[in-house]
C-alpha cells in the first residue's frame, strides 16, 4: 500500500507498537502488519463540522421538542411561522383588522378545548415505537446472518424475495384504501427491483459464496457483533432526543409546507449521523479482518494485543474525520453506481442511448474513485485522508484487475435490500399505528420512522459489507492471505476472476468491431 500522505490539517495521534510481522507474510502484506503505526487525524475540517453540525442539530431538536411539550408553543415559536401566513382571525380580503390572537395560556395542555396533537408527547411515542421495532429487527438480523453458517442464504434469500412481495403487498393495500399516489410508489418500487433481480440473476451464485466466506469470518470475530449491538444503542441515544425534536416539528402547524422542510433538514442531519456510525463500525471491522488474515487467524500467536480496542481507538480519534467527510456521499454514489450498472448491461445495441449511458457512467465512475466502500479499509490499515484512500483503493483494483470482480458481486446491493426492507418494516408498524390515532399525519410520522429504521438496520448490514471489502482489498493486496485462510475460497475467486477479465475482453473487442463496422469502406487500409 501507498504510505499516508502528509496533511495540512492533522494533529499527532499516538500508538503503541506491535509485534513483527508473521514469517512468511511478505510485500504488500507485511507493511500494515509490522507495527502500530503513530497516526495523525485527518480530514480534521470534516470532523469539526460535523460536530459543531451535532451541537447546533441538536439545540435546534431540544428546541423544538420542548416548545410543544405538555404546553403547546412554549416558546412563541409561532409567531415566526406565521410571518408568511394570513393574520390570525383575518379572512381573506377583509378590510377589518384582526382580533389579537389568545392568549398562551389558552394553549395549555390542561385546557381540554386543546387537541392533544398539538403537544410533542402525542407523536414522541410513536417514535419511540419505531426505535424499538428498528433496533429489534437490527439486532436480529444480525444473529440470523452471522451466528448461522448458512447465513449468507438466509441474507440473499430475505432479501431477494421478501423486499418484492412486501412493496407488492403494500402497494395492494394501498389501492385498496384508496391512497393511490403511495399504491402507485410502491408498485414501481417492486417493478424496478424486480428488474433488477432479473437483470443481475446469474451474478447471485458468486455473492453467495462471498457473503458465505464473509460469514464464515464474523464466526471467527464474534467480538466485532458486540460493537455493532453497542453502536445501535448509540444510536438509539440520538435518535431519542432527534425524535423528541422532529415530533415538536409534525405537532406544529407551519404554514406553506414548513414542515416538510423541517423534516427533510432534519432527515439529512439523521442520515448523516447514522452513516458516521455505520462507518465507524466499517473501520472497526475492517482492521479486525484484515489482522485476521495477516496474521493467519485470530488466536494467532503473532497477533497484537488487544486488536478489537486499538481499532476502535483509531476509528473514533484519528480516523474519525475521514469517517465524517466520506459518509456525506458514499451512499449516494455508489447506488447510483449499481442502477446505471444494471441499466447499461442490458441496453444491447441502441447505439445513442448506449452513449447517453456510458456519459453518465464515466462521470459517476470518477466519483467513484475518490468515494468509495474500499476506502474505509485502507483508513483503518494506514490511517490515511478518506480521498488518498479511496484513490488508492480504486487504483489497487484496477492495477490487478479485481475491479472486474467486484463490479460482478452483487453483495452490497443485497445488503441495501436489507436495509431498506428493515425500514419498511418499520415505517409501517409507525405509520399504521398513527393513522388509527391522528391519521393526518400518518404520512409524516410513516416516512421519518422509515429512514430511523433503515440506519438502525444498517448499522448491523455493515458488519457482514465489511468482512467483504476487506476479502476483496486483501486479496487485491497479496492473493496469497485469502490461499492461507481458506485455500479452496482461493482457487474459487482466482477461477471468477480469469472468467471476468475473459468476459470483458471479449466484450470489449465486439464493442470494437461494431464501431469498426459503422465506419466507411475503402478501398485500401
Amino acid at each position: 500500500m501507498s504510505s499516508s500522505s502528509t496533511s495540512s490539517s492533522s494533529c499527532d495521534g499516538g500508538g503503541d507498537p506491535s509485534p513483527p510481522a508473521p514469517a512468511g507474510v511478505s510485500g504488500a502484506g507485511a507493511a500494515p502488519a509490522a507495527a502500530w503505526p503513530r497516526r495523525q487525524c485527518r480530514d480534521v475540517f470534516w470532523l469539526v463540522v460535523f460536530l459543531l453540525h451535532l451541537l447546533v442539530f441538536g439545540a435546534a431538536l431540544a428546541l423544538f421538542g420542548l416548545n410543544r411539550f405538555r404546553q403547546a408553543d412554549r416558546f412563541n415559536i409561532g409567531r415566526y411561522a406565521n410571518l408568511t401566513a394570513e393574520p390570525w382571525g383575518t379572512p381573506a380580503g377583509s378590510p377589518d383588522p384582526a382580533p389579537a390572537p389568545p392568549p398562551p395560556s389558552v394553549y395549555r395542555s390542561e385546557d381540554p378545548s386543546v387537541p392533544a396533537s398539538e403537544l410533542t408527547e402525542t407523536y414522541w411515542k410513536f417514535y419511540g415505537a419505531a426505535g424499538g421495532v428498528g433496533a429489534a429487527l437490527a439486532w436480529a438480523w444480525l444473529a440470523a446472518a452471522a451466528w448461522r453458517k448458512d447465513g449468507g442464504k438466509m441474507v440473499m434469500r430475505t432479501a431477494v424475495h421478501s423486499l418484492t412481495a412486501y412493496l407488492a403487498v403494500a402497494s395492494v393495500l394501498c389501492f385498496w384504501g384508496k391512497h393511490f399516489f403511495w399504491g402507485v410508489a410502491f408498485a414501481v418500487g417492486a417493478a424496478l427491483h424486480f428488474l433488477y433481480v432479473m437483470s443481475v440473476l446469474d451474478r447471485f451464485p458468486f455473492t453467495m459464496l462471498v457473503l458465505q466466506k464473509a460469514v464464515r469470518m464474523l464466526w471467527e470475530l464474534p467480538d466485532v457483533m458486540r460493537i455493532a449491538y453497542a453502536f445501535v444503542l448509540v444510536m438509539l441515544w440520538w435518535m431519542a432526543l432527534w425524535s423528541f425534536g422532529v415530533s415538536g416539528i409534525v405537532a406544529f402547524d407551519i404554514p406553506n409546507g414548513g414542515q416538510w422542510w423541517l423534516l427533510l433538514i432534519f432527515s439529512v442531519s439523521l442520515f448523516w449521523t447514522g452513516a458516521v456510525l455505520s462507518n465507524t463500525v466499517h473501520v472497526i471491522v475492517s482492521g479486525m479482518v484484515f489482522l485476521v488474515l495477516i496474521h493467519g487467524g485470530p488466536a494467532a500467536a503473532t497477533m497484537p494485543p488487544k486488536p478489537l480496542l486499538k481499532s476502535l481507538q483509531y476509528a473514533v480519534t484519528t480516523s474519525f474525520g475521514s469517517i465524517c467527510y466520506g459518509s456525506l456521499f458514499t451512499a449516494a454514489i455508489r447506488t447510483l453506481r449499481w442502477e446505471i450498472r444494471g441499466i447499461r448491461s442490458k441496453i444491447g445495441s441502441n447505439e445513442c442511448l448506449l452513449c447517453c449511458i456510458d456519459f453518465l457512467f464515466h462521470i459517476v465512475e470518477t466519483l467513484v474513485r475518490f468515494f468509495n466502500k474500499y476506502a474505509y479499509v485502507q483508513i483503518a490499515v494506514n490511517g490515511q485522508s478518506f480521498n488518498r484512500s479511496a484513490r488508492d483503493a480504486w487504483e489497487l483494483f484496477q492495477s490487478t484487475g479485481i475491479e472486474a470482480l467486484v463490479a460482478y458481486d452483487c453483495s452490497g446491493a443485497i445488503l441495501l435490500m436489507s436495509t431498506i426492507l428493515g425500514g419498511l418494516i418499520t415505517g409501517t408498524c409507525a405509520g399504521v399505528w398513527t393513522y388509527f390515532k391522528q391519521s393526518d399525519k400518518a404520512i409524516m410520522v410513516g416516512s421519518t420512522s422509515m429512514l430511523m429504521g433503515m440506519i438502525l438496520v444498517g448499522l448491523t448490514v455493515v458488519v457482514l459489507e465489511s468482512a467483504v471489502t476487506s476479502i476483496y482489498i486483501c486479496y487485491a493486496e497479496d492473493p496469497l492471505l485469502i490461499q492461507r485462510w481458506d485455500p479452496e475460497f482461493f482457487e474459487q475467486l482466482s477461477e471468477a476472476l480469469h472468467e471476468r477479465l475473459q468476459y470483458r475482453s471479449a466484450r470489449a473487442r465486439q464493442v470494437l468491431n461494431g464501431r469498426l463496422d459503422h465506419l466507411p469502406h475503402t478501398s485500401s487500409i
